[in-house]
């Protein structure tokens, strides 16, 4: 299939303008393939050649104004026109196949009731698997959708939808909207509908989850509402569409989609088990993430694929923040979690070979192949955190001034970073252009670190800062009182580069965190006073975001090889079993096992790593005996599970149905439970047959598949390995869920033959299945747990290998970090 490229989009752009589509589909087909019909209205604006885009099964008929075109002109996905100037209506008639990746229109029959749903996810260039269209983000066009259904289904659209006389669903038009947010999904859905604002609201799940939907219904209204009367005080314009849905489908590849009045959102988000507050907090930041699309995304969209960050970073900003400040009743502070997840996320992508500018140059995103590879950390991460220090550093009037001047001057059109730029300009007398500058085109990320010089009660403060960009940060000096306690003595807000030394009276501090209050995006470090406080002392700092930022730093120089992984997990024990934050828990045990235990200690090392980690979990069980703090209770079982080194304890567990003392094994537990036992080589077959009776659900046959896959034996290794790349058989979610079962450090020798095999395996798979999938395998199934020469070798030989962009910029991403996790066991 062709990729689309810049210059082709922008020679199209000129010729071309589109009007209206009126898209007809037909869901009755079968299981395989459905019935698309599309007309579209546009005009040329002179004589010339062009193409429009489809990838259907078969495609039927192609009339250009009534006029038949030849079929077999499809040259993969482009179907040639040669137009004259005015007006014209074209109208294509195809077959289409259904997905099972995540692309296109996704069919998913639910193994708890046999019911099926279908949904679509247009992004990028996946349009042209359900109608064809000019697919392209800056021909926006107003569209209507048609769709006959099963009896006993419901259709949603992006505008309102109503069944007809004739049984079709009809949607009401939209405003002008790129292809890629068009969406349609169709199923027995159960909803849960209200009205806010005037508007028809409402949420929607497949009915085997509708208990759990209606259990959270309550909480997902109030974020929704709150979000929206939020987003409603900041912004002039109001919300531009018809309606809000939000529908959690199934096998969703992203967290969520922000197709305009009908969000997409992954279907785990309707919680089946315990989860803990930051989990419902991270739910909550989505649904703000996908509403402040509407305006930064939907109203005013990028022009071409370079400015990606345009609406991933502005929404990731906006969804934290105003969470933050719209749902503070449910959730303290959405910036600690960022601080620990979110951020660590950008640090990581932006260290890497395949780093890039938040906002790269156009000649640096082609096409359409190259464009889907900035979705990552740096386009969400740090692209927020460089907002949010564009706020620090210009103030928020400022800057929402200037975000309503860009929406006023580009609603229902298209943008770009120069327009962005300028309507910012617009609102202040500081230099955003030289900002932009700084922040946007550079990549990497600085180090701040704060040198104190001085004696008895006067002392110079300077901020060393390895990198080029200006920072207005704040430094948090800290004393340490007759109680052991670190307090904060003032909060000082610098400019970085300094003109001069900040001038301090009163001893020496205990403690100097430079970026406290997490308000830059750069690593940092301790001048050696500071480091020795916070080591011991971490637990005593009374402010959640200054821990965050010290924890960070202490993540940072474990990956830079300045702090010995042992070391790291030494301080975890020592003050990770005192903290009350449980974003910091989950963030810091979290590394602590995937990363510290799992691959940068050494296979001698390990059992001590985990024998850390099971301490830190007994204590944090100990401590919330009382059922004052269920979160980080179920955080410490989860820990202890996947930690344990021996089956006795979570064995007796999973036969008892509870954890003693609480709580008791819900689906999510039992699933992980028998995961562990399965890589300890603790439990067969018939054990995993008969748990998947007992929760015969699609996470269900996902924990089954990871369980199967995880069993220490040559034949289920050999089973799992045919299930990845000999067939096409797995489902997006299956074969996720299959990958993650079969690599297991445990494992290293049982699996070695498997790590050659991996680079051709996933080479073809990419090539038969696409970049989600291949993706998926970069990910999940790479050989994570072989850190040696030889693997790093092997794996640098096949990145010379022909394959397609997505899985080749995953492997450098992966190459890249088994090259730091040898570097961290030789340090």
């Amino acid at each position: 299939m062709s990729v689309l490229t810049r210059d082709e989009a922008q020679t199209r752009a000129q010729l071309l303008d589109v009007q209206h589509y009126s898209v007809d589909l037909d869901l009755t087909t079968g299981d395989q393939t459905f019935e698309s019909t599309s007309l579209i209205r546009f005009t040329a604006r002179t004589a010339g050649d062009t193409f429009v885009e489809l990838k259907p099964e078969t495609l039927h008929s192609a009339l250009l104004d009534d006029e038949p075109l030849d079929v077999t002109t499809l040259d993969g996905n482009r179907l040639p026109l040669r137009l004259s100037e005015g007006e014209h209506v074209l109208r294509i008639s195809t077959t289409m196949r259904y997905s099972r990746t995540g692309e296109g229109m996704h069919r998913f029959a639910d193994p708890s009731d046999g019911e099926s749903y279908v949904y679509t996810q247009l992004f990028m260039e996946d349009v042209q698997r359900v109608f064809a269209a000019f697919d392209q983000p800056d021909l926006k066009a107003v569209f209507e959708m048609a769709v006959t259904a099963p009896d006993g289904w419901t259709v949603l659209a992006n505008g309102i939808t109503e069944q007809q006389p004739d049984g079709r669903w009809r949607s009401a038009a939209t405003p002008p909207l790129s292809t890629y947010f068009v969406c349609v999904a169709a199923g027995p859905w159960h909803s849960v509908r209200t009205e806010h604002a005037g508007l028809p609201f409402g949420i929607h799940c497949r009915r085997s989850l509708a208990a759990h939907l209606d259990a959270d219904a309550d909480e997902i209204l109030a974020v929704t509402k709150a979000c929206y009367d939020r987003f409603h005080e900041k912004f002039d314009e109001p919300y531009p569409f018809d309606s809000y849905d939000q529908a959690f489908v199934p096998e969703f590849n992203a967290g969520a989609m922000e197709n305009p009045g009908l969000v997409t959102f992954r279907d785990e988000f309707v919680f089946r088990s315990a989860v803990t507050v930051t989990e419902r907090q991270t739910r909550a930041m989505v649904i703000a993430h996908e509403m402040a699309h509407m305006w930064f995304g939907d109203l005013v969209t990028l022009r071409w694929w370079d400015d990606i960050w345009l609406n991933e970073s502005f929404a990731e900003y906006m969804g934290y923040q105003t969470v933050n400040e719209a749902c503070s009743d449910l959730f303290p502070d959405t910036w600690v979690d960022f601080g620990v997840t979110r951020k660590a996320w950008g640090y990581e992508a932006d260290q890497r070979p395949s780093t890039h500018p938040v906002a790269p140059d156009p000649e640096a995103v082609p096409d359409t192949a190259s464009a889907l590879l900035n979705f990552d950390g740096i386009s969400y991460a740090k692209g927020a955190s460089a907002l949010r220090q564009l706020v620090t550093w210009l103030g928020e009037k400022d800057f929402l001034a200037g975000i309503n001047i860009h929406f006023k001057r580009h609603k229902f059109g298209n943008a770009t970073l120069a327009d962005f730029i300028d309507n910012l300009a617009a609102a202040t007398d500081r230099d955003v252009h030289a900002w932009a500058e700084q922040w946007l085109r550079t990549t990497g990320v600085d180090t701040l670190t704060p040198a104190l010089t001085g004696e008895g009660l006067r002392w110079n403060l300077t901020i060393d800062r390895e990198g080029s960009r200006p920072h207005r940060v704040a430094v948090g000096l800290y004393d340490r009182d007759p109680s052991g306690e670190l307090v904060l003595r003032e909060r000082r807000e610098l400019d970085v580069p300094q003109t001069e030394p900040a001038e301090l009276t009163g001893p020496r501090p205990a403690l100097a965190v430079v970026n406290d209050q997490d308000l830059t995006y750069a690593k940092l470090r301790l001048d050696e006073v500071s480091q020795e406080s916070a080591l011991r002392g971490i637990s005593r700092i009374p402010d959640a975001l200054t821990r965050a930022v010290i924890w960070n730093a202490m993540r940072d120089m474990v990956r830079d090889g300045e702090l010995l992984p042992a070391d790291y997990l030494d301080v975890a024990l020592a003050h990770l079993t005192e903290e009350t934050e449980l974003a910091l828990v989950q963030g810091v045990l979290g590394f602590a096992r995937h990363q510290i235990a799992d691959r940068y200690v050494t296979e001698e090392a390990r059992p001590a790593a985990l024998s850390t980690i099971r301490q830190i979990a007994r204590a944090l069980l100990r401590r919330t005996e009382d059922g004052e703090a269920p979160g980080l209770r179920l955080t410490a079982v989860r820990a202890l599970i996947d930690s344990a080194t021996t089956p006795d304890q979570i064995t007796s567990w999973l036969d008892e149905g509870t954890v003693h003392g609480g709580p008791e094994l819900d689906p999510e537990l039992r699933w992980r439970i028998l995961a562990r036992l399965a890589v300890l080589g603790a439990t067969d077959e018939p054990t995993i047959a008969a748990e998947l009776e007992r929760d015969p659900s699609a996470t269900g046959q996902e924990g089954a598949a990871r369980c199967r896959a995880a069993l220490p034996t040559a034949e289920a290794k050999a089973a799992a390995w045919s299930a990845l790349f000999d067939t096409d058989d797995l489902s997006n979610y299956l074969f996720t869920a299959t990958a993650q079962g079969f690599w297991q450090p445990e494992q290293a020798e049982l699996v070695r033959e498997y790590v050659p095999r991996f680079y051709p395996a996933a080479i073809a798979l990419g090539a038969r299945r696409g970049a989600a999938m291949a993706e998926a395998a970069g990910r999940y199934a790479f050989p994570s747990y072989a850190i040696d020469q030889e693997s790093l070798a092997l794996g640098e030989h096949h990145l010379t290998d022909e394959m397609i962009p997505a899985l080749h910029r995953k492997l450098v991403d992966q190459l890249d970090d088994l090259h730091r996790a040898l570097n961290t066991r030789e340090s």
